[in-house]
């Protein structure tokens, strides 16, 4: 919880990873290039007092993550989002069991989203059965970019891919979380497009299909998709940062997002560790739009509220405390689960 001018704000980092980019993990030159674009990214957008030394950020660790993202970070509650990238790491890069390990021993605290890659056809439907009995799953991650032998990422719409979707609406797995952001090193550009969701999402309403990095350098185009969709999120990791590296740039992004998308739509992230949630708390609850952008309205402090936490919440049907809610009319269910209510 962050309490700033008598404001009591609940918060939800919706996108936090346990990942090992170490050479010892690393099975090949990509390996290496995907975590030092990881670094380059950290580096060149975080504070000057924020930025890791290379060896800790290739590898932190459980104590770790709990102290920044709760101890320091404000989070009342984090999500993982599992990256596999099996054929750069040895053992993946995201730290799978250990992840999940972390969500065990603290369930109020941690969420835990898997990963799936329907190219492993039926073998990985099997998989993906029994990962949502033993992790509970109520949501997936997934990396249209990744490779995968031959292949260099596939589309949400493939055949395959929906087979995968069927079986989540049938496992009871309802946010499907999908990285559209910008090019990760040796990654290509064009497998992370946003043009696919808009095909699943009107053809699975019943799933939440969560845009991670709001389609970055796509906004216009999710933000187009996502008007239309009413089962499309945007998720604010990698847009985040900016609210300190280029702040006018944060202002058009938020702006765009709160105009087409709504504020009950967007959810805040930090993609910890590429940053720690902390400082990005602190500068949003203090940011406010430009006055030389006036075609956007100003962000009240009610949608900063539903932006860090609440929306989050709603989804994850997590029981936010009374006193974190936004007030609501009395009876007024749907409204009351907005505001942070379990339905």
């Amino acid at each position: 919880m962050y309490e700033k001018d008598g404001e009591k704000y609940y918060v939800v980092d919706a996108h936090v990873h346990l990942w090992d980019g170490r050479e010892s993990n690393q099975k090949n030159v990509h390996g290496k290039q995907f975590i030092d674009c990881f670094y380059d990214y950290h580096r060149n957008l975080s504070p000057e007092e924020e930025v890791w030394d290379y060896d800790t950020y290739t590898y932190y660790g459980g104590q770790r993550l709990m102290k920044d993202v709760f101890d320091e970070g404000y989070a009342d509650h984090a999500i993982f989002q599992a990256t596999l990238l099996s054929d750069f790491y040895k053992t993946g890069f995201g730290q799978t069991e250990e992840a999940f390990g972390l969500t065990q021993a603290h369930p109020g605290r941690l969420t835990y989203n898997h990963a799936y890659d329907p190219r492993n056809g039926e073998a990985g439907l099997e998989q993906l059965r029994r990962d949502a009995e033993r992790m509970n799953l109520k949501g997936v991650k997934l990396y249209t970019a990744e490779w995968h032998g031959d292949s260099r990422g596939y589309k949400l719409d493939e055949p395959w891919s929906r087979r995968y979707l069927e079986e989540c609406l049938k496992l009871g797995i309802k946010n499907i979380h999908v990285h559209k952001g910008p090019t990760i090193r040796p990654l290509d550009r064009d497998a992370f497009d946003v043009a696919d969701i808009d095909k699943v999402a009107t053809d699975y309403l019943d799933l939440n299909f969560v845009v991670e990095h709001v389609g970055l350098p796509r906004l216009e185009d999710f933000c187009w998709i996502a008007t239309q969709e009413s089962n499309v999120y945007g998720g604010l990791a990698v847009a985040m940062p900016f609210v300190h590296a280029r702040p006018k740039y944060f202002a058009q992004i938020i702006g765009e997002l709160l105009y087409w998308l709504g504020e009950d739509k967007i959810l805040f992230a930090s993609d910890y560790a590429l940053w720690t949630p902390k400082w990005l708390v602190e500068k949003f609850v203090d940011f406010q739009i430009p006055d030389d952008l006036p075609e956007y309205a100003p962000i009240t402090t009610a949608q900063k509220k539903k932006i860090l936490g609440l929306n989050a919440a709603a989804l994850y049907d997590l029981d936010v405390p009374e006193e974190l809610r936004l007030p609501t009319d009395a009876g007024d269910a749907p409204a009351e689960v907005a505001a942070g209510a379990r339905p």
